[in-house]
């Protein structure tokens, strides 16, 4: 007997037509050469293909894979951050702003260069390259401890450095430079022998937190004490290993009055001096 078949007409919009097509070419419903929806429902009804939900992904879980895409990319393991950042795209959770920078990433991931600097971090092996400051000057610098790290929404190389011409950081830290990527050149990263350090060259930095900060303030994994003082008045205690005293005071302003360096007397009158210059400014006549 002839076989009958009968046509169901589906009613959709030509955008999700063509979202049809490409499942149907993705899983091989094709006539021909060209994708067949009706191979790609059929299929469906057999249960050759199982519907799934692709909305239910936690916020956590979602947060914590576009971290790992970041920390692979770092680790110099591209293959696998492109493998995981097409797998994000795929779900239908994910925001615009974050599904917009993975299309990014993915469009256009880093360039060799920055890979290459992730793997020598990844394998702990010194390396040199050539960076163009603000000003356009060309340094080269020799590396024996990096790692890239957001400052203000930026993405920088806080490494050391054996060179310390143009660092105007207090003498301990003079070794340590926080570099933006965007201004390494592209050709100019390569091995060096000797060893690689621990950790950046650090000052142990005390201040105290009053009022409201005392209680609100979050320890940081930098922090070797955070304790509340006895006393009437809250008064928090924290050490800080600081690696740059630049971005540290950066930070500290954002909540001068109530936070007051006490130690080292070097600091503490960088930051003095910071202040002291900004009110000078606000007393001036425009």
């Amino acid at each position: 007997m002839e076989k009958k078949s009968r046509a169901i007409n589906l009613s959709i919009s030509e955008t999700d037509k063509a979202r049809l097509e490409k499942i149907a070419f993705e899983f091989g419903m094709k006539w021909g050469e060209r994708p067949n929806i009706s191979r790609l429902v059929e299929a469906i009804a057999r249960r050759e293909l199982v519907i799934a939900p692709n909305n239910d992904w936690p916020e956590a879980l979602i947060t914590a894979l576009k971290q790992a895409v970041d920390t692979l990319t770092d680790a110099g393991e591209m293959e696998e951050a492109l493998m995981l950042a097409d797998l994000l795209l795929k779900r239908s959770e994910l925001s615009l702003p974050l599904r917009a920078e993975l299309e990014r990433f993915l469009g256009n991931p880093p360039p060799a260069w920055r890979i290459e600097i992730n793997r020598y971090i990844h394998c702990q092996k010194p390396f040199q390259f050539s960076y163009q400051d603000a000003t356009g000057k060309l340094w080269s610098f020799t590396v024996r401890h990096a790692k890239v790290v957001p400052h203000e929404e930026r993405q920088y190389l806080d490494c050391w450095c054996e060179e310390t011409e143009g660092n105007f950081d207090l003498e301990p830290l003079c070794n340590n430079w926080s570099l933006r990527l965007d201004r390494i050149s592209e050709a100019g990263v390569f091995p060096v022998a000797g060893k690689w350090r621990p950790t950046l060259a650090e000052l142990p930095v005390e201040m105290h937190l009053f009022g409201r900060l005392a209680f609100a303030y979050k320890t940081r994994n930098e922090d070797t004490v955070s304790e509340l003082l006895p006393g009437s008045q809250p008064v928090r205690r924290v050490v800080r290993r600081v690696e740059s005293t630049y971005w540290f005071i950066r930070e500290v302003l954002r909540e001068v009055p109530d936070i007051v360096i006490v130690s080292p007397e070097s600091v503490r009158e960088r930051l003095k001096q910071k202040i002291i210059s900004l009110y000078e400014r606000y007393t001036t006549e425009i």
